[in-house]
C-alpha cells in the first residue's frame, strides 16, 4: 500500500512557521508533494530523516516552486516537462517510482482579467501531451493544485464564480479533456456527490471559517489504476496554508 499526501503550502518557509513538519510528521506519507514552496535553493533546510528531497525552484525568487519528499528512491527524476517556455516557474517534478510515474503539479493561474488564461490553455495542452505520452510508459499519478474547480459541485458559490480565473469555461474544459484522455479524479471515484468538500478557501471574508471554498487540489490517476485506488481524502483540519492537504492511498 501507498499512502501518498499532496499540498499547496503557500510559501514553505511561512508553513514551517505554522506547524508544517508536525503535519508531515502526523500524516506519514511514503511520498509528500508541495506545490508553491516560493523559495530558492538554499533558503531552507528541511530535516526529514527517512526521506530523500527533490526541489523544482522557479527562476523568479519567491514565487511558484514545487517539491516530492519520497521514502523510496526513484529510478528517475525530471524537472518541468521539456518545453522551455514552461519551465521557467518550477511547477513541475516526475518521478519514476517503478510501476508508475508520480507527478507534483503547480497549474498556472489564469489571473486577474484572466490575463494569463490564454498562456495557461497552451500550458494545459502541453501538459496533457506530457503526461499521455508517460502513460504510454507505465501508468501515472498526477497531484497538485490544478488551479481550477471542475464542477459545480466543486465551489461554494458557482453562479457568482462563472468567469472568475479557476472556474471559467475555459479552464473546466481543460481538465475535462486531460480525464477524457484516461485520467481520473480519486476524489470523485470515491466520493462522486459529496458537497461541500474543499481544499482551498480564500484569505477574506472568514472564507475558510465559514468553508466557502474551491476543491482545487486533485489527485489523477490513469486508469490503469483504477481499482488500485482505496481512499481519497481532504485533510480540512490541517491548517498552516490557504490550502490543505489531501491524500491519494493507493494499493
Amino acid at each position: 500500500m501507498k499512502k501518498y499526501i499532496s499540498w499547496n503550502v503557500n510559501g514553505i518557509r511561512a508553513c514551517c512557521q505554522k506547524g508544517f513538519e508536525e503535519s508531515f510528521r502526523s500524516l506519514d506519507a511514503d511520498a509528500f508533494c508541495i506545490q508553491e514552496s516560493k523559495m530558492q535553493e538554499g533558503q531552507l533546510k528541511l530535516d526529514l530523516p527517512g526521506y530523500h528531497q527533490y526541489w523544482n525552484y522557479a527562476k523568479r525568487k519567491g514565487y511558484s516552486g514545487t517539491a516530492i519528499f519520497t521514502r523510496e528512491e526513484p529510478r528517475s527524476v525530471v524537472y518541468g516537462m521539456g518545453i522551455e517556455q514552461h519551465d521557467q516557474e518550477g511547477r513541475m517534478i516526475t518521478l519514476d517510482m517503478g510501476d508508475h510515474f508520480l507527478i507534483t503539479v503547480y497549474v498556472p493561474n489564469s489571473q486577474e482579467e484572466l490575463k494569463r488564461l490564454d498562456y495557461r490553455m497552451e500550458w494545459e495542452n502541453d501538459f496533457r501531451n506530457y503526461v499521455s505520452g508517460l502513460r504510454k510508459e507505465k501508468p501515472v499519478v498526477i497531484c497538485g493544485d490544478m488551479n481550477v474547480a471542475h464542477k459545480e459541485i466543486d465551489i461554494k458559490n458557482p453562479s457568482g464564480n462563472h468567469h472568475n480565473p479557476g472556474f471559467t469555461d475555459e479552464e473546466r474544459g481543460k481538465m475535462t479533456e486531460l480525464l477524457g484522455a484516461g485520467f481520473i479524479d480519486t476524489f470523485r471515484l470515491k466520493y462522486p456527490e459529496l458537497k461541500d468538500a474543499y481544499s482551498w478557501w480564500s484569505y477574506r471574508f472568514k472564507a475558510r471559517e465559514r468553508n466557502a471554498g474551491w476543491r482545487i487540489d486533485y489527485f489523477l490517476v490513469s486508469e490503469e489504476l483504477k481499482d488500485k485506488v482505496l481512499d481519497a481524502k481532504i485533510h480540512t483540519d490541517i491548517f498552516g496554508s490557504d490550502h490543505c492537504p489531501v491524500e491519494l492511498t493507493l494499493a
